[in-house]
């Protein structure tokens, strides 16, 4: 087997070629000389990703439902963290911006990423703005 070469990927021809070689030796054992190429091949994949390919920030709502989901939770359990009954309803129907306050509280207590919940448009189908609390 000839010996891998490791170089900075700077274009998609190099990209898919990395990304066969990477699916060719998938199995190689960590720790080996192959198994490390292939660990350092797959960083410079994943970097090049990131800058090709940028993910768009998720959609803020959406990321409280899901952790909702994930939690269990229900929209009432949302309240200690969003405010009135009324106030989620707006929040998850897309009629109310979150609030600074909220996006820390969701952030402290759900784990959601601020920068998730600061997604521009901030889940409503309007203008982008932050809300001022209250």
């Amino acid at each position: 087997m000839r010996k891998i070469q490791i170089k900075p990927i700077t274009n998609e021809k190099e990209y898919k070629e990395g990304l066969v070689l990477v699916e060719r030796h998938f199995d190689a054992e960590t720790g080996t000389e192959l198994g490390n190429a292939i660990h350092a091949i797959t960083i410079l994949i994943e970097n090049y990703e990131d800058t090709h390919f940028p993910m768009p920030p998720s959609d803020p709502i959406e990321a409280i439902k899901f952790k909702m989901d994930q939690l269990g939770m229900r929209r009432r359990d949302l309240e200690r963290y969003l405010g009135s009954r009324g106030r989620v309803s707006e929040v998850l129907g897309r009629k109310r911006k979150l609030t600074i306050g909220m996006m820390r509280s969701l952030q402290h207590n759900l784990g959601i990423p601020a920068e998730t919940l600061l997604a521009e448009g901030n889940g409503t189908k309007r203008k982008p703005r932050i809300a001022q609390d209250g």
